[in-house]
């Protein structure tokens, strides 16, 4: 509980939430982070940008300074603080149990209030918007990404939303912890399910052959791997092999998918928050020109120099992708 109120406390210093932008005309992503006192842009001029966008379309200003909530939530997380600090000085279960509720509760209402937040910004447009599109709201997604015109927007905790899941994880840890019986049962139970969740391995580089293709894999840089439920690894060489072969899968059957970074080579990264770049001017192994990075942000940020097409692992889903770049392999 000592450790959940220094978190609590840190995450006032730093962003809780993060949205980013990205699309082919700002290949550096714009995007805002969301404080406990106010709302930034990730680049200096991010915000007054994004402000400029959102004229067009007709969605209001962003103007940290109206938003009432950024202006108690400070004192709001220091109640919690000082509350979680009595809370480890008392070493009381019902102490314990009261807290990590109320940090619940608070976490239920803080993600409904940004929604709320987000709901009335792409919904109320203004009927004299320069940009209209019969239909189109542009509220953003409360969590993941979601393709707005021709933006994708990623929204995700930031450092501080994490540090605030993992006050409330140890919070709940020392609830299980001061019980006094099956303490040990559920440790072990844990520690079992944590240890049969299969995940990825290395790959063994001029030995793993790709699984759809066969050949030898040998370049870092590309390829990928799925998890089976089962434990049972597939590899491939290339990112095109691996959609190829995951088009036919049973994907009820698989725990898990993996594609390789480009920028750094030999680490297997989900898949599904990668982003990618289709027809990048980088000799993939079966020519598609695909490659991966860990997230679209990445993606982004290397379009400029290498090229391409961004691409979400959605997209590449949905849309023909073989060896050669068209037709059947």
């Amino acid at each position: 509980m000592l450790m959940a109120s220094v978190l609590v406390a840190g995450a006032l210093a730093v962003p809780l939430w993060r949205i980013d932008l990205i699309a082919p005309q700002y290949p550096e992503g714009l995007g805002l982070l969301i404080r406990a006192n106010t709302i930034t842009g990730i680049k200096p001029q991010d915000l007054k940008s994004i402000n400029g966008l959102n004229h067009y379309i007709g969605m209001a200003e962003i103007v940290p300074e109206s938003i009432p909530e950024l202006r108690y939530m400070p004192y709001i997380l220091m109640a919690f603080a000082g509350a979680a600090l009595l809370v480890a000085i008392r070493a009381n279960r019902t102490a314990i149990l009261s807290w990590l509720v109320a940090f619940g509760l608070l976490g239920v209402a803080g993600m409904a209030d940004m929604y709320k937040w987000g709901y009335d910004y792409g919904h109320n447009l203004s009927p004299n918007a320069i940009i209209k599109v019969p239909g189109m709201s542009y509220q953003p997604p409360l969590i993941g990404s979601k393709k707005m015109l021709n933006f994708r927007a990623v929204s995700l905790p930031a450092a501080g939303g994490w540090m605030l899941g993992l006050a409330g994880g140890l919070a709940f840890a020392a609830l299980m912890v001061g019980r006094r019986r099956g303490t040990v049962a559920a440790l072990a139970v844990a520690a079992a399910a944590a240890a049969c969740t299969p995940g990825p391995r290395e790959i063994v580089l001029h030995q793993d052959a790709c699984s759809y293709c066969r050949m030898t894999i040998s370049d870092a840089r590309f390829g990928g791997q799925v998890v089976m439920r089962t434990g049972k690894i597939e590899t491939f060489d290339s990112v095109e092999c691996l959609v190829s072969w995951r088009r036919t899968a049973d994907t009820t059957a698989i725990a898990g998918t993996y594609v390789m970074d480009l920028e750094h080579p030999g680490t297997l990264v989900n898949a599904e928050t990668a982003g990618f770049l289709r027809g990048a001017t980088v000799a993939s192994p079966m020519g598609g020109a695909m490659v991966a990075f860990a997230t679209p942000a990445a993606a982004a940020t290397k379009q400029s120099a290498l090229g391409g097409t961004l691409a979400t692992w959605d997209d590449l889903q949905r849309e023909p992708t073989t060896q050669s770049g068209v037709g059947s392999p």
